[in-house]
């Protein structure tokens, strides 16, 4: 690096950033001076966006941002911005929605040449330095893009005109979602689900946790089974596939072929949070402890590789290592053998390892042989115990082998709203498995975050890294962190947590509330004026902030019936846009929402001592069975009064006789109270079947 000048992205805090910081481009970050200096010089915008674990945006810098030629061309006749999506989603989500719009696709790197009034005419995403393969080359278009802002102004001022109409178009409004719209998003998904691979649609295949989600709260409605079955296959394929490390855990970003075996080997924080959400519901709805393993490996992947020293959580690991897509991760079958020995073979068997290699010549990605295990132990001569044994064995020593290769590029900044996914799993961990460690985790972690990000005047943050705290955070930071927080009630009972959740809806009121119609923007109000104020409802990746918020106001109003929330959630409700009725599935955590405030009422009210045995017995019963309409509230009689502030329903819910003293009611009508977990149980089985 001696022998290159840094540009002006040096001075940056994030890795995607500081990635550019030697390019011979002369890359700013997005802000006043670049757009400034794009005025002051009558030249467009060229905005590059894109992350630090992104596969394509390293090939494209490789290709083009690192070539003399390109940064010529870009420094001369452009103003090159650099964005960091994850920064930024706000920018980012903007001209993402123009392409796609534009151009039917998306992705990153994202590519938008724009005015200096941040109005684009032209988006696209990867482009190679010389057109191949269908890609137009970066040079030739730098070059008839700089032609045709000097020689045809007016053609530009057309094509922004084309643009704005797609960022200003109106959406169409349902007036209400109905029954209709959850079994219609319920066929959708059995339409397009894989029933022999698992998953929905064709490759690439991506997780799609909330999906997931949403099946077994339909399934937990309806009794419908496939619901579950297009579940359980989809999880166990993933968990089987490739795109799980089955060395080191964790799950990839998605799956190139259709039966998970070749990923993308990036891992992302959000998706092993939101994976592990789902493997931990599975388990709650059908005992069966492989859905336990899978995602206790996955906590145990996230505290070992992806735990910082503030209590906080990084963000991703790359693809690449050593400038090789996924060479961290792969193996011959002869390196196999050569370190397990006699083992070898049937370790190479089991994880389908050939000598041809799975994956390229030579290299194999390991995923689990399609034989069953009792029957792979049979063909093998050995006992399933010294198959199982073999295979930990045979995992372990290839682990630390693995250890000692280069590791591929962690992204290590924190985000305040995929800590937040990592606390509300964590907190659903720790209830479900009854591991007190999880919560310690989780708590750990909401107190680090309330350190790092959070303000004295109590506005949060959306970004840290070493020692900065940047970007005021985004609807989505602040809807994740109040699941988070009604998970963490859910998993403490302590009713400080749901004092705080409310009053950070009460946040998300003010700053992202849209007065006039409804639900609430990307950014704040008090947040940077951008070419427009997006509000987004349906779920991609990751659920829309709008979704989530939707399910928190649900929640928060069934707990505390504090009327505003039923207010603001019809509000929303009646918000969405109209193409949930032709692709509700993709609405599916909202649908959620929907699912839950759709339902009567369902609370057990547990009246006691915190962490005393027999309260303690009460509150087994209820997170012993998947219940995701039922509502869990204990009233600590050492702090009655504060439960009973906070959640006034409890005032007619006493101790009675000096025992503890659980009351299930539905739709506002309580059975008699009981003193006796059986009696509760018994109770509770009765509840739960009317769901269906």
């Amino acid at each position: 690096m001696s022998d290159k000048r840094p540009n002006k992205l040096i001075n940056e805090k994030s890795p995607y950033l500081l990635q550019h910081a030697y390019n011979p481009v002369n890359w700013y970050p997005w802000g006043e001076e670049a757009f400034a200096k794009a005025k002051a010089e009558d030249k467009p915008v060229f905005l590059s966006v894109g992350y630090s674990t992104c596969h394509w945006c390293h090939v494209m810098e490789r290709e083009s941002f690192e070539d003399v030629e390109v940064a010529e061309i870009l420094n001369k006749h452009f103003v090159a911005i650099k964005v960091d999506r994850e920064e930024r989603p706000d920018i980012d989500h903007i001209y993402m929605e123009v392409c796609q719009a534009m151009t039917g696709r998306g992705g990153w790197p994202l590519t938008v040449v724009m005015t200096p009034e941040q109005k684009p005419f032209f988006v696209g995403t990867y482009f190679p330095k010389i057109s191949r393969e269908g890609y137009p080359g970066l040079m030739q278009l730098l070059t008839v893009l700089a032609e045709h802002w000097r020689e045809n102004r007016q053609n530009v001022i057309a094509e922004m005109g084309e643009f704005h109409k797609v960022l200003s178009k109106q959406r169409f409004k349902i007036g209400h979602l109905s029954q209709a719209t959850l079994d219609k998003a319920y066929e959708n998904l059995a339409r397009e689900f894989d029933a022999v691979n698992g998953g929905f649609g064709f490759a690439p295949k991506f997780p799609m946790p909330h999906q997931l989600f949403f099946l077994l709260r339909y399934y937990a409605l309806t009794g419908k089974k496939q619901a579950l079955v297009m579940v359980q296959t989809t999880l166990d394929a993933m968990s089987r596939g490739g795109i799980y490390d089955q060395l080191g855990f964790g799950f990839s970003r998605y799956s190139v072929d259709p039966e998970w075996h070749a990923p993308h080997f990036e891992k992302m924080l959000y998706d092993n949070a939101l994976l592990a959400y789902a493997y931990i519901e599975a388990f709650e709805v059908t005992h069966e402890p492989r859905y336990q393993q899978i995602a206790e490996q996955i906590f145990t992947y996230l505290q070992r590789d992806m735990l910082d020293k503030t209590g906080t959580f990084y963000s991703a690991e790359d693809a690449d290592s050593e400038g090789v897509e996924g060479k961290f991760y792969l193996w011959s079958r002869a390196e196999i053998i050569r370190l397990l020995g006699s083992d070898g073979e049937l370790f190479a068997d089991f994880y389908s390892a050939t000598s041809q290699g799975n994956f390229e010549t030579d290299a194999n990605i390991l995923y689990l042989t399609k034989q069953g295990f009792e029957e792979f132990a049979l063909s093998h001569q050995v006992t399933p115990t010294e198959l199982h044994g073999k295979l930990a064995a045979g995992r372990e020593k290839l682990w630390q082998q693995r250890e000692q290769r280069v590791h591929p590029h962690k992204d290590d900044k924190i985000l305040l709203g995929w800590n937040a996914l990592l606390i509300a799993v964590l907190a659903k961990g720790a209830r479900v498995f009854d591991e007190p460690r999880y919560l310690e985790l989780a708590e750990q972690t909401w107190q680090s975050l309330q350190t790092l990000l959070k303000r004295p005047d109590g506005r949060w943050l959306a970004r840290y890294r070493e020692g900065e705290a940047a970007y005021l955070a985004y609807l989505d930071d602040y809807a994740y962190l109040c699941w988070a927080l009604i998970e963490l009630y859910g998993a403490s009972l302590d009713v400080d947590v749901i004092a705080e959740a409310s009053q950070l809806a009460e946040q998300v009121l003010v700053l992202f509330g849209d007065q006039k119609h409804g639900g609430f923007f990307f950014y704040g109000q008090d947040g940077e004026k951008l070419l427009r104020r997006p509000k987004e409802y349906g779920d991609g990746a990751l659920p829309s902030g709008n979704s989530v918020m939707a399910w928190c106001l649900a929640k928060l109003y069934r707990l505390t019936q504090q009327p505003q929330w039923k207010t603001e959630l019809d509000k929303l409700l009646k918000e969405v846009p109209g193409e949930v009725a032709d692709y509700p599935h993709g609405y599916s955590f909202l649908l959620q929402a929907l699912l839950y405030q759709s339902q009567p009422p369902q609370q057990a009210i547990i009246a006691g001592w915190r962490r005393q045995d027999e309260s303690e017995a009460m509150l087994k019963v209820c997170r012993e069975k998947y219940a995701p309409f039922l509502d869990v509230i204990l009233i600590d009689e050492q702090d009655r009064q504060k439960t009973e502030e906070l959640f006034p329903q409890t005032l007619d819910y006493p101790l009675l006789d000096n025992q503890v003293t659980a009351y299930v009611c539905e739709d506002y009508q309580c059975q008699l109270p009981v003193h006796h977990k059986e009696e509760l149980e018994r109770i509770l089985v009765t509840v739960s079947s009317r769901d269906k």
